[in-house]
Order: structure tokens, then C-alpha cells, then sequence
């Protein structure tokens, strides 16, 4: 059996003949990502996003369009432009995903999974955090490792771009990947990616329970919320301060852990009020939260 036949079993590809759109950087996982959902029978856009932060970066997505033709797919370059400075990494992340098309289809593999959850324990990520990648239909590959994509690259014959980015340790990922992720391994005494991936869908589901648990308090109901488990409020009172309607930011990280305790602080009676990041302000009054805020709601 062909590595393509292969891999594609252990992909999330809907049926043939859907219309997607891949987001191709022209490095193994996206490129390998091409190649399976056209294999797949999907009708295929590819989107190129040129960032302008490497010199001759313009030319790279002329290999992406060159890819793109031969598995008979569509091709769009786009372009943003960043300076350079701090948070570089986060910052063309977003740029890039202000141009992309909405659910567009990433190259996410299995190492990027182990990747995302121990950079999320370090940052000090709760549950949400360690449950990792969402599994969707926006990243059909998180079956896959990293290893299989570029050995599809090459069987394939598919000529790679390498992003000297990648291996810059200035970036956190990086130092996971290259250092960490290694060094986890030879003390476990065996290959920790599938066990973090592993630990990241048992705790995404578990996550999955407490939202609808959650979703049954009102989080407006002082009296209600005492009376809750306290995990149960925890995750009420972050998704209501997420709330764009009470001044919040949904595609925002989520509230601090010291900010959601403040305000388990007004609702136990230990105090009035609480100040928040964002000007904002959880008031109690007659038993019922409110949230007074400094600027208006992000509109929708």
C-alpha cells in the first residue's frame, strides 16, 4: 500500500466532492495536507500567505502555486505585512488568519498537538489549555505525525520550503520541539507525542462535561452559584466574562484564574465588587452579578 492510501485512513476528511480550502505555507505537513484532501476527492482552493518577513518570501508561493496545479487544486496568494519586534509569532498567526478564508483546513499534525498542550502547561493553562487542538474539521491531519508528512513529501517527490523561523530558538515552540519534546522522551524512555495527544482527547472530553454542566448555572445568581460545585462555577463565571455583551472577548484568552476568584469572592459575600482587566467591574446587588464596563461590548 501507497504511504497516501495510508495515511489517508487516519485522516478527518469529509466525503469527496466537498469544496474546501487548505492553507498551504508550502512546508511538509501543509503540503502533505494538499496532497490528501485532493487524494481525497475534495475540491480543493490552496491559499498561500505571504508574510514579507523574509527576503524573496514573494517567490515562495510560486512552489505552492506550482503544487497546487499539479493535484489539480485552485491557488490564491495573499499577503500581509508585519514589522519586526516582539511577539512575531503570535502576531503573523493572527495577520495570516485575518486574510484566510473561515474554517479554512491547516496542516496541524499529532507533534503540533504534544507541542500546543506542554506550551500550554507552561503557560499555566487550566483544563481547556491541556486538552490542546481542538479536533475539527478545520485540522484533518492531528492523526498524523510529522515524520509521515515529510516522507510523503518525499515519496511524492514534493520539493519542501524550509522557514529558518522554525528552528530559531528565540521562539518557545521551537525549544519545545527541538529540546524539550526530546528530552521528555529519553526520560519516559519512549516517544511522548501520542501520550500527550492521548491525554489531550480524554481531557477535552472531560472538558466537553463540565461545559454542559456549566451551562445549566446562571451565572448572574450569587445564591445559585454558592450552592454549585465550585469547578461548575469556575467555568460559568469564565464563559460569562467572556461574554461580548458583558463587555468580553470570546476569541480572547480567557479570563486569569486570579481574576475568576475575585469575583467567587463577590458572589461568596467576602466583597462587594471586584475590578477587572479591561475597565471592567462584577458588582453584587439584592443577590444578582452584574458587569459594569469601562468600554463597549466588542460588537459582533
Amino acid at each position: 500500500m501507497r504511504l497516501m492510501e495510508a495515511l489517508l485512513d487516519r485522516c478527518d476528511f469529509p466525503l469527496p466532492g466537498a469544496a474546501v480550502n487548505v492553507a498551504v505555507s508550502g512546508g511538509a505537513d501543509s503540503f502533505a495536507l494538499l496532497a490528501l484532501a485532493t487524494t481525497a476527492g475534495l475540491n480543493v482552493t490552496a491559499f498561500h500567505v505571504d508574510h514579507g518577513l523574509r527576503e524573496g518570501s514573494d517567490l515562495e508561493a510560486e512552489t505552492v502555486a506550482k503544487a497546487a496545479a499539479r493535484f489539480e487544486a485552485r491557488f490564491e496568494s495573499l499577503a500581509v505585512r508585519l514589522d519586526p519586534g516582539p511577539d512575531l509569532e503570535a502576531r503573523a498567526r493572527a495577520a495570516r488568519y485575518s486574510v484566510l478564508p473561515p474554517a479554512v483546513m491547516t496542516g496541524h499534525t499529532m507533534d503540533d498537538q504534544a507541542e500546543t498542550v506542554l506550551l500550554n502547561l507552561l503557560r499555566g493553562a487550566g483544563l481547556d489549555g491541556l486538552a490542546g487542538i481542538k479536533r475539527d474539521p478545520s485540522r484533518p491531519l492531528l492523526g498524523l505525525r510529522r515524520s509521515e508528512t515529510e516522507a510523503l513529501c518525499l515519496e511524492e517527490g514534493l520539493a519542501v520550503l524550509k522557514d529558518p523561523t522554525n528552528d530559531d530558538p528565540r521562539f518557545l515552540r521551537n525549544r519545545v520541539r527541538h529540546e524539550l519534546i526530546p528530552l521528555l522522551s529519553d526520560i519516559a524512555g519512549r516517544d511522548v507525542v501520542p501520550v500527550l495527544a492521548r491525554q489531550a482527547d480524554l481531557l477535552r472530553d472531560e472538558a466537553t462535561l463540565l461545559d454542559q454542566l456549566s451551562a445549566r448555572l446562571d451565572p448572574t445568581d450569587a445564591r445559585g452559584l454558592r450552592e454549585a460545585p465550585l469547578p461548575l462555577v469556575r467555568r460559568a463565571l469564565r464563559k460569562w466574562l467572556r461574554d461580548p455583551e458583558q463587555g468580553g472577548d470570546d476569541e480572547a484568552h480567557p479570563p486569569s484564574s486570579a481574576e475568576v476568584a475575585r469575583v467567587i469572592e463577590v458572589v461568596l459575600g467576602a466583597a462587594t465588587a471586584c475590578e477587572l482587566s479591561g475597565a471592567r467591574r462584577v458588582s453584587r446587588s439584592s443577590g444578582r452579578l452584574t458587569v459594569e464596563s469601562g468600554s463597549p461590548a466588542k460588537p459582533r
